[in-house]
């Protein structure tokens, strides 16, 4: 039993091995990460991805160099809207909706707010990405 009890004790003291994700090759900032780009190494590092499924479909915030492991702030949601792309604006309140066209001003995901011009009034207004690229102002 004092045996048993040693080994589980060993057992608890040793730290548990988790994966870490490198790119395989160099991928540029704003490069979207595809299954092929990203090995799983044997290592433990706080605040890096241990899995491909977490990182894949996401877009480099920064340049990812191989060997080097992939963090937590090096990888955002894929852009929607670019700077300078011509967007809908959206205007909705009590059933009435508004539209008119706009140019980002920013770029962003679906969720983040960004600046953008009202091409008929020259008006910068601030507004919320939509999954199908309109911009929804209030």
């Amino acid at each position: 039993m004092i045996r048993f009890l040693a080994f589980v004790g060993l057992l608890a003291a040793l730290p548990a091995q988790a994966d870490i994700v490198t790119p395989n090759r160099t991928i540029r900032a704003k490069e979207l990460i595809s299954p092929t780009d990203l090995v799983q190494e044997p290592g433990e590092m706080p605040g890096v991805y241990g899995h491909p499924a977490e990182v894949v479909g996401y877009e480099a915030r920064v340049t990812l160099y191989p060997g080097r492991p992939i963090r937590a702030g090096d990888v955002v949601p894929p852009a929607v809207v670019d700077r300078n792309d011509l967007v809908s604006l959206v205007f909705v309140h009590s059933g009435l909706t508004i539209t008119a066209d706009g140019r980002a001003l920013g770029r962003g995901a679906v969720g983040d707010t960004i600046r953008v011009m009202n091409l008929s009034s020259r008006t910068t207004l601030s507004g919320r990405i939509l999954a199908d690229g309109r911009i929804e102002v209030n």
